[in-house]
């Protein structure tokens, strides 16, 4: 799994190489010039022979390359963390975009089966976790690995004995280090997955606030928050006190490694094998070559933290994406409004049918009604003909051509449709009427306000059309949203309309007023009508009765009355 997470991160990376190459160069710079100074700093102490002499000419040369070295060491390295920097926000930007792309894709039967929340937490927090990681990794990876390789060369040059004792001893930071990463990682990826779960949670609280408080679940909620956040803060201590124990377990291996080049060393200034000065030398890079084990070690925590958000985004980006267009759509250049379902079947879960073998015939213009009980399929008849859901078998035709055979942004145009649910974005009044149809004028907006009798609200608000709604509309009624959905319709003018309890929270007397726009509005159109009031699709044309998935009674009102099935119960049943 981390092999496979880690190749993702490398083709984002690829990339941008450019910047990734121009990195190491001053990377490299950073650790030549800091790998210098410990060699003028071992020439200056070799000129201090004892009290009294003091080679002050040799001096003044070597302080002027330090500070040289120094100014050279500091600008290299802000360089390196600006283009480390860029890197890694470019790759963050371009993950989110994948991400977000992926999720406008994504069929609908995955959107239903996953908590919001958690795939929000999977794009904001998982991706900030990531950068932050990946930040690290960058400004460590180059300086460390370069720092490594370059002390061995200087101090190879020095003297080949102390050096293999630093060789030597080093690695066990390695084993260490890389023992402990490995029973980490799952303890991070388990901190992902209940940081989601809890971002989940917090969402669908606040979004059901009213609920909430109208049933007086706030302990319950309180309880089961505290459950989540339990579980958060064991998984968390588990894995941050694991990982934390590699940064003192590499430092003790290190200070075995300062100790053996002081102690090694030591007998050599002894022998007269090199200078105190020399001695001083290497017992820095001995500290240097060190350092980046430390420091590895130090980000193991982020990194394993990293890599375990990382899956959890690309396992949402590897997502299988809806059932593609074909290849060659068909682009009817008039739609009259004939819809066929030919032996459709569906079920959303494949061991519970629910529509088998529906067969029905609407001929353009008429006025479809479908009536039933909760759950019998009168949504799912919607979501089909939308391909909001694929349907198992069977087919279905607009005009006689294959639904699948256009794409679904020609399929859903020919649609104007109105929901229960209304939704609201963030902008405008004019701005939400107008996303059917963007380049409508003033006049056109006002227009299809006053045919839907929303004009009169819009006009008592603060700014008019111009009055800026947030998300989901909360200033507003329910009823007022759904008088904004329902006028974007009557502005959009649609070849086929749905209208899925499209007045069910507007008051008696407005609703009255709709349904006659409505029926003015349908004239021509094939139109699609779910209701629960039995009372406002009486002129429909067509009414189809459905249970279980299945059509059982179909035909219009008087015909359907006099019949005396199930659907005489059903009207009956609202006015007993």
């Amino acid at each position: 799994m981390q092999s496979e997470t880690t190749k993702k991160i490398m083709i984002y990376i690829k990339k941008y190489w450019f910047l990734v190459m121009i990195s190491i160069v001053f990377a490299a710079v950073s650790v030549v010039t800091t790998l210098y100074l410990p060699i003028l700093t071992g020439d200056a102490i070799d000129c201090m022979i004892s009290r009294g002499k003091v080679d002050f000419a040799l001096l003044k040369p070597i302080f002027e390359k330090m500070l040289i070295v120094l100014s050279t060491t500091g600008l290299s390295q802000w360089l390196m963390n600006v283009c480390n920097n860029r890197i890694t926000y470019l790759v963050m930007r371009e993950i989110r975009n994948d991400a977000f792309d992926k999720i406008q894709s994504l069929p609908l039967k995955y959107l239903d089966g996953h908590p919001s929340g958690d795939i929000v937490s999977r794009v904001i927090a998982d991706v900030d976790q990531f950068a932050d990681g990946l930040l690290l990794g960058f400004t460590q990876a180059f300086t460390s690995v370069l720092t490594i390789v370059g002390t061995l060369v200087f101090m190879l040059r020095l003297n080949v004995w102390i050096t293999l004792v630093v060789v030597l001893v080093t690695p066990l930071s390695f084993f260490v280090a890389a023992f402990i990463a490995k029973r980490t990682h799952r303890m991070f990826r388990k901190q992902s997955e209940i940081r989601g779960e809890q971002t989940a949670f917090i969402d669908e609280m606040i979004g059901n606030q009213r609920v909430v408080q109208a049933y007086s679940y706030e302990e319950k909620a309180v309880q089961r928050f505290d459950d989540i956040n339990e579980r958060l803060e064991k998984c968390s201590l588990q894995a941050t006190f694991f990982s934390s124990t590699v940064n003192p377990a590499t430092r003790f291996v290190n200070n075995l490694v300062y100790a053996g080049v002081g102690v090694v060393g030591a007998f050599i200034v002894l022998r007269g094998g090199i200078s105190v000065g020399q001695l001083s030398c290497f017992l820095s890079y001995a500290n240097q070559y060190t350092k980046p084990f430390n420091e590895i070690s130090g980000v193991i925590t982020e990194l394993q933290n990293a890599i375990a958000c990382a899956a959890r985004i690309f396992a949402l980006i590897d997502e299988e994406a809806q059932t593609p267009d074909a290849e060659t759509p068909v682009k009817p250049e008039s739609i009259r409004g004939q819809v066929d379902f030919d032996n459709v079947s569906f079920s959303y879960v494949p061991e519970q049918p629910l529509i088998r073998n529906l067969n029905l015939s609407v001929k353009p213009g008429q006025r479809v009604a479908i009536v039933g009980p909760t759950g019998c399929g009168k949504t799912t008849l919607i979501n089909l003909l939308m391909r909001f859901y694929d349907v198992n078998e069977g087919r279905i035709l607009i005009d006689g051509t294959d639904i699948y055979k256009m794409t679904r942004g020609d399929l859903r145009t020919s649609f104007g449709m109105v929901l229960q649910d209304t939704w609201i974005k963030d902008g405008t009044i004019h701005d939400n009427i107008s996303m059917g149809k963007p380049d409508a004028g003033r006049e056109e907006v006002i227009a299809a306000a006053k045919a839907t009798h929303a004009h009169s609200f819009i006009r008592r608000l603060p700014n008019g059309y111009d009055t800026v709604v947030k998300e989901d509309g909360d200033s507003l009624s329910q009823g007022q949203k759904q008088l904004l959905s329902i006028t974007r319709i009557m502005l959009s003018k649609p070849v086929m309309l749905i209208l899925d309890e499209a007045t069910s929270s507007i008051d008696t007397r407005t609703e009255i007023r709709i349904q006659r726009a409505f029926a003015k509005l349908m004239v021509g159109r094939t139109s699609f009508i779910v209701a629960h009031r039995l009372s406002t699709i009486e002129n429909a044309d067509i009414i189809l009765v459905m249970k279980d998935g299945n059509i059982i009674e179909q035909g219009n009102h008087e015909s359907l009355m006099a019949a005396g099935g199930f659907y005489s119960e059903l009207y009956n049943s609202q006015y007993s």
